[in-house]
């Protein structure tokens, strides 16, 4: 399997693009798929500069709803003519960080495409090609505690305190509702399955890294921390030595941070970055 990134926040390429965002593209033995697109179009100027061909894409993966991964959703549709987007039924929510800046998808964009089937919106589990598997993880257990980390969703009509996605999204023309800590309802993690291996590749891993790690057990997994904020203590270097534990390779970028990155690695053997541009064989 050979994994290229499109997008990250770092670029050691002169001629690529970085940005605050991710986008991977993944050949395995029978797909071409297309994991995030970004923030913006740089995904397909990156693609193009790199000799990859994004119409010729199999399927696309929406890790969650934020705009740093999704933000490029509409020019993958305009290259890519027949590959279906499969994203969260939750991937739409209204998404904020703090009382103003909005961090979700383009709305108009569910409206545009529905109808022309390419979107795809996914249970808890489901197979979508051969030995690939989405996982949302809604229903598991959590070893470690949830860090909203100030993200918080928008919640339209009456919903229980109870539910377990609470930012289900409802018409329009109700009120506006109050804004609670996201519960991240709207991630999910592919999951390859080749050469007796289990390869994962997870955009922010909001549900928490060890969790992940737990539920799915991966041999490698490719991604964000979200350790980003995360000062460079004691603390870091627990959680460091906590996944190294763990036996799983790590590619990461983008959310970890690469001040956090490079203060792991430290502690870590099996943890490498993924910058703009790489292609890694896995």
């Amino acid at each position: 399997m050979q994994i290229t990134a499109l997008v990250d926040n770092i670029s050691y390429e002169q001629d690529l693009g970085a940005e605050h965002g991710l986008s991977l593209y993944i050949e395995t033995g029978a797909h071409k798929i297309l994991f995030d697109m970004g923030q913006t179009e740089l995904f397909a100027e990156n693609a193009e500069k790199l000799g990859i061909d994004l119409a010729d894409v199999d399927m696309a993966v929406l890790s969650h709803g934020h705009y740093d991964h999704g933000g490029g959703l509409r020019r993958f549709l305009q290259i890519n003519q027949k590959a279906p987007v499969y994203l969260s039924r939750y991937a739409f929510n209204l998404l904020y960080h703090g009382p103003v800046k909005y961090i979700g998808l383009d709305q108009s964009i569910r409206e545009e495409v529905t109808r022309t089937g390419r979107l795809r919106y996914t249970p808890e589990q489901m197979g979508i090609g051969e030995r690939l598997t989405l996982y949302s993880c809604n229903d598991r257990k959590r070893i470690s505690p949830l860090d909203s980390a100030g993200l918080e969703v928008e919640i339209r009509g009456e919903r229980s305190s109870d539910d377990l996605c609470k930012g289900e999204r409802v018409p329009d023309d109700l009120c506006m509702g109050e804004r609670v800590p996201d519960d991240f309802c709207h991630e999910q993690y592919l999951l390859v399955e080749e050469e007796g291996r289990r390869i994962l590749f997870s955009g922010c891993s909001h549900k928490g890294i060890f969790n992940i790690v737990e539920w799915l057990r991966p041999d490698v997994l490719i991604g964000g921390f979200h350790f980003s904020k995360l000062p460079l203590d004691d603390t870091l270097a627990g959680y460091a030595q906590r996944l190294d534990r763990t036996g799983t390779v790590f590619y990461t970028g983008h959310c970890t941070g690469k001040a956090q990155f490079d203060f792991m690695k430290g502690y870590m053997g099996k943890l490498h970055y993924l910058s703009v541009g790489q292609r890694i064989q896995v």
